[in-house]
């Protein structure tokens, strides 16, 4: 049973490492999205002719200036899906550890009736606790990743017609990630490594 549970704590620090990965991913996404917000938000003034004044004796001022805001703004958008990908790549290495980790369980089920996989020895987790939750961070981060999917592709809809309160909600929506919280996370960590915590 000990040799199991070493099994699962590997299993965890790998989905540490894969969560570390995704906080440096969230870093990456939160600037990019406030860069288009940004953007986005300038579009409505930057094709108002009324604010170009003295500039508007320069022929075509206005299209170049919203041309050029216009392929900044696809770049950066290109940047988010490719940061979309990697988030999904994170998301397929905890969706592999929790399938790795089920058929860790199933290789006990044979050996152990269902009553051991729950039992816990001493301060070490039990199999069903680990199951649990590789579970538990492999739906956080589901959840979250569809979350952050559905405010990219809005991102793209906002810049045909801006609203600054939707970007801002949107972007608060995304820093807040509140589909990963993280005493949870921890508390699944602190029941994993319980013995290296005491």
């Amino acid at each position: 049973m000990e040799a199991i549970i070493k099994k699962y704590q590997q299993k965890f620090r790998k989905a540490k490492d894969e969560m570390s990965k995704w906080d440096e991913l969230q870093s990456r996404l939160i600037s990019q999205f406030r860069n288009a917000s940004s953007i986005i938000s300038r579009l409505e003034v930057i094709q108002n002719s009324k604010n170009y004044a003295s500039l508007n004796c320069v022929g075509g001022i206005e299209v170049a200036v919203l041309q050029k805001q216009m392929d900044s703004l696809q770049t950066i958008l290109l940047s988010m899906k490719n940061t979309m990908e990697e988030f999904h790549t994170v998301l397929l290495s905890l969706e592999k550890l929790l399938h790795d980790g089920k058929q860790l369980a199933k290789g006990c089920s044979n050996q152990m009736n269902r009553k051991l996989l729950q039992q816990r020895i001493g301060v070490k987790p039990s199999p069903t606790n680990c199951i649990d939750g590789l579970m538990l961070l492999h739906e956080m981060h589901l959840a979250e990743y569809i979350l952050k999917s559905s405010l990219v592709s809005a991102l793209s809809a906002l810049a045909l017609k801006p609203n600054s309160s939707d970007l801002a909600a949107f972007q608060q929506l995304l820093v807040d990630q509140p589909n990963i919280t993280k005493e949870e996370v921890q508390n699944i960590y602190d029941i994993i490594f319980a013995e290296e915590i005491c």
